[in-house]
């Protein structure tokens, strides 16, 4: 008789170790589903906002009409609850963007004189969790500019004395800290034979055979999808890196590669909407915090000429808000590949989704006037009974910190308040 595979069973090679993902066969009780499974917590800002009359619909309740970015989340409709009426009060700051660095604290005057952060939403629950996993948690964002400090805001994530997390920006380098293992050298072979386009996987082949063997039916099929969403994500990052390892042409003005590299938002987006659910598989962490930042481009989408920001404060020029709805619609349908994949991965008798929260929204309610009200906020899977607009009063909005303690909750921690919050939210 087998016996069961223990929870942190990785296959190992040279250079590399595989961490698996929830199996049926690491342990008898997971497979009757009578070991309570993970809850996690995912937070995603885009931090230019969302253009208002694009995302709300006219009406609350389940029977709410679709809009042009709610239809391309037509195929997760029941699976995420959207909500108006949210936000932090007393979000004035040093400057028109200083929300930025409290969307998942709620401190008050963001940046004025004298002013320290609190810890994040994220961070609380990573320090209560602690090191169950790897990485208590994983701060990831868009903008690969060094020092961004300087000019903006680098993460949201705070710890408990107001210092800010760094983001890792790079999608190889969270690649290679989540698979890749061993010494100096064998590290650095492997990280070239992913710019080769081989993959990690070759070299496991005998060692997959023989847990396929051990393995049920059910298990063999989590394990195809999660090879494959490996696969693919390797690709994708050798694809991004492509540019960066290829030699400059020498011309008189900026190379094209390299600004087609820096222009590609939607990609840098996308590749970490891939990398999460394997995050999450592998209990790498069990929170995970991204930042969507402009990168002062233009970005590289059709019919783009203008850079996020500037498009953002639109001023009710039409030309512009045309260009706007393109790069959020692209930014919405990011959003909606996580969800699609996060539904994608079993787990028990669901899916990833199912033990994931998933915060989707900004800082910005408006982002052409900074107004820091009616937040757009969607809270997908988790387990919440889901499918509604929920609209709070447009003048007297409820506490986003309410949201804040029903994850915490979700995540079983006990957590009574945060932030600003007189409760937890229902709905």
């Amino acid at each position: 008789m087998n016996q069961p595979l223990d929870r942190r069973t990785f296959l190992r090679t040279s250079g590399v170790a595989l961490a698996l993902p929830l199996l049926e066969a690491m342990s008898p009780a997971l497979a009757r589903a009578a070991k309570p499974l993970p809850r996690r917590m995912v937070t995603v800002c885009n931090a230019l906002g969302l253009h208002p009359p694009s995302l709300f619909p006219a009406t609350p309740g389940r029977e709410y009409e679709t809009t042009e970015y709610l239809e391309l989340l037509r195929d997760h409709r029941r699976d995420y609850t959207l909500f108006s009426g949210l936000s932090h009060h007393d979000q004035n700051g040093r400057q028109a963007h200083s929300s930025e660095v409290s969307w998942l604290t709620a401190a008050r005057h963001p940046e004025l004189a004298g002013f320290r952060n609190t810890i994040s939403v994220d961070q609380l629950a990573a320090g209560e969790l602690g090191y169950v996993t790897r990485f208590p948690s994983l701060v990831l964002g868009t903008d690969t500019t060094v020092q961004r400090s300087a000019k903006g805001t680098q993460s949201q994530s705070f710890t408990r004395r107001g210092v800010m997390v760094p983001s890792e920006t790079s999608p190889a380098n969270l690649f290679a800290r989540m698979f890749l293992a061993g010494d100096a050298d064998e590290v650095e072979r492997q990280k070239r034979d992913l710019g080769d386009g081989r993959s990690i996987l070759d070299g496991l082949n005998s060692q997959r055979k023989a847990l396929d063997r051990r393995a049920s039916a059910a298990d063999r099929g989590r394990l195809d999808s999660y090879f494959e969403a490996v696969r693919a994500a390797e690709k994708g990052i050798t694809e991004a890196r492509a540019w960066l390892d290829r030699p400059k042409p020498r011309v008189d003005r900026e190379p094209p590669v390299d600004v087609r590299e820096r222009r590609d938002l939607i990609g840098r987006v996308q590749l970490l909407m891939d990398l999460i659910p394997l995050i999450l598989q592998t209990d790498s962490t069990r929170v995970v915090a991204v930042m969507i930042q402009e990168l002062r481009e233009v970005p590289k989408i059709p019919g783009v000429s203008g850079t996020h920001h500037n498009l953002s404060h639109h001023g009710q020029d039409p030309n512009k808000i045309v260009q706007l709805r393109k790069v959020e619609t692209e930014i919405v349908k990011c959003f909606g590949s996580l969800l699609e994949q996060l539904k994608g991965c079993g787990e028990g008798d669901g899916t990833l989704l199912d033990q994931t929260a998933v915060l989707f929204g900004s800082n910005l309610g408006n982002g052409n006037s900074h107004d820091t009200r009616n937040l757009p906020i969607f809270l997908a899977g988790g387990g919440f009974d889901h499918g509604r607009y929920v609209a709070y009063d447009e003048n007297d909005n409820a506490p986003l910190s309410n949201l804040y303690v029903t994850m915490l909750q979700h995540m079983e921690l006990e957590a009574a308040s945060f932030g600003q919050s007189t409760g937890s939210l229902s709905w």
